[in-house]
Order: C-alpha cells, then structure tokens, then sequence
C-alpha cells in the first residue's frame, strides 16, 4: 500500500508552433510570394489538424530573435515537438540554431515560399542544421504536413521520462 505509483497525464502532447518576423504581416505582404492567407488563417488550419492528429497546438509569432529563442527553450520542457516557420532569421540566426539543437525534440522547419527559388542567400538555413525535416514551398499546407510529420517522429519515439 506504500508504493507511489507514476500516474500518465492524459493530455494531449502538445507542439509549439513557431513564427518569426513578418508572418504578422501574411496576407499584406508580397502576397504573389506568400499567398493571400494570414496567419490567423494558418493558425486555423493548424488547430483543426493539430485536432484530427491528437495535438495540442501552441501557436506563437514574433518579430524579435530573443523571443524565438527564449520559446525553443520553453519547448524543451513544455513541448512533444517544433514547427519553426523562423522568416528571415532562418538565413541569419546562430542563436536559433543552438537553441534548437539544444531541444532533443523533432523539429519541422516550415516556409510558405520555395527558398530555393528566391535569392541566394534565402538557400542557406542555419535552422535546418538542426530541424528533423524542412518543408518548403507549399503554402500554408507545409504547415499541416509539418504537424503530420512531427505527429509520426513523436509517436515512433518511446514515452520519454518526465524531465
């Protein structure tokens, strides 16, 4: 009668959904390249998937580095796992990119455009030095099939260890 016996919490496993600078502009912004969609419509999109995979979503955008980072390390402790859409501090950010390696999370890295039909120095990624996967190209549907992908890496991986 003395054992203490670890009891699963029921809850949903929740994936951060990461947006960097100027996603809060989608919608106004170039949209030949990024679509007539906002990031309200995205986020959307993500809550009904997140719901149809068995995810929490926690959806979050901003347009300073420091806070990107300060959330991939909340995820490390709070999060199954990470979609990063990290806007242009993808082609910039060592910071983001040593956060992100220091999560042992799966990490989906998400852009609306093709990078690698744009500038050249859109098709260098420190974020995918550290991501599981990038997703390019696809609109706001990479983000959905982001979610997919984090869905599957976190349901093959064994029940981690509270930390």
């Amino acid at each position: 009668m003395g054992e203490l016996y670890r009891v699963r919490s029921c809850a949903l496993p929740t994936v951060f959904v990461l947006n960097g600078p100027n996603l809060n502009l989608l919608g106004v912004r170039e949209p030949a390249i990024y679509g007539r969609g906002t990031l309200a419509d995205i986020e959307a999109r993500c809550r009904s998937r997140g719901t149809t995979l068995g995810l929490a979503i926690d959806f979050r955008q901003t347009n300073h580095e420091g806070q990107l980072v300060d959330w991939i390390q909340e995820a490390r402790l709070a999060a199954a796992g990470i979609v990063l859409n990290a806007g242009a501090l993808t082609h910039t950010s060592v910071a983001l990119l040593d956060a992100l390696s220091a999560t042992d999370l799966p990490v989906i890295e998400v852009h609306l455009s093709n990078i690698f039909r744009r500038e050249r120095f859109r098709h260098h990624s420190y974020v995918s030095l550290a991501a599981t996967g990038v997703i390019c190209g696809l609109g706001a549907r990479g983000y959905e099939l982001a979610l997919e992908a984090v869905a599957g890496l976190i349901g093959e991986v064994p029940a981690r260890e509270e930390r």
